[in-house]
C-alpha cells in the first residue's frame, strides 16, 4: 500500500520549485519568440542555434552544444532541418577530421539579418515587463543556475 503525499507538499513545490518556475518562464518566452519569428519560418530555438553560429570562425558542434546547454545528439537533430533549408553547412575541421564545424550559409546570414530586428523589438518588450527586476541580475541568476 502506498502512502499518499499531503496536498501541502504539492503547494510547497508549486510555490517554491525553481525548476518548475524556470520551465514555466522558459515555455512562455519560447512561445512569445516562436510567434514573433513565425513569419520567417523560425522557432526561438532555431534562432538561438543560428545566432550561435554567427562567429568569425565556424564553431565546433561541441562548442555550440555547450553554449546552448544541449547534448550533441539533440543538437545534431536540431541542425538537420536548418541544414536542409540551406541555412547552415556542416563540415570537418581540416586539422582534426573528427571535429564537426558549423557554418552559416549566405541564406542563413540573410535570415538572421531579418530576424535580429524582430528579436530586438520583442526582447525590449520582455525586459520592460520584468517587474521590479534588473534584467542583468535575472541573466546573472539564470547563468548561475545553468552552472549547477
Amino acid at each position: 500500500m502506498s502512502k499518499s503525499l499531503p496536498f501541502e507538499v504539492t503547494l510547497e513545490v508549486r510555490d517554491t520549485c525553481l525548476c518548475l518556475h524556470a520551465q514555466r518562464a522558459a515555455r512562455a518566452l519560447a512561445r512569445h519568440y516562436d510567434i514573433a519569428f513565425k513569419p520567417l519560418g523560425l522557432t526561438s530555438g532555431q534562432f538561438s542555434l543560428l545566432m550561435s553560429l554567427n562567429a568569425p570562425e565556424p564553431p565546433s558542434l561541441g562548442r555550440v552544444a555547450t553554449l546552448l546547454g544541449m547534448d550533441r545528439t539533440t543538437l545534431t537533430a536540431n541542425l538537420k532541418p536548418l541544414e536542409r533549408r540551406g541555412l547552415l553547412a556542416i563540415g570537418s575541421d581540416a586539422s582534426d577530421r573528427r571535429t564537426r564545424l558549423l557554418r552559416l550559409t549566405p541564406a542563413g546570414r540573410a535570415l538572421l539579418a531579418k530576424a535580429v530586428p524582430i528579436w530586438r523589438r520583442h526582447h525590449a518588450d520582455i525586459e520592460a515587463h520584468l517587474p521590479a527586476s534588473d534584467a542583468d541580475e535575472v541573466r546573472a541568476d539564470l547563468n548561475a543556475l545553468a552552472r549547477v
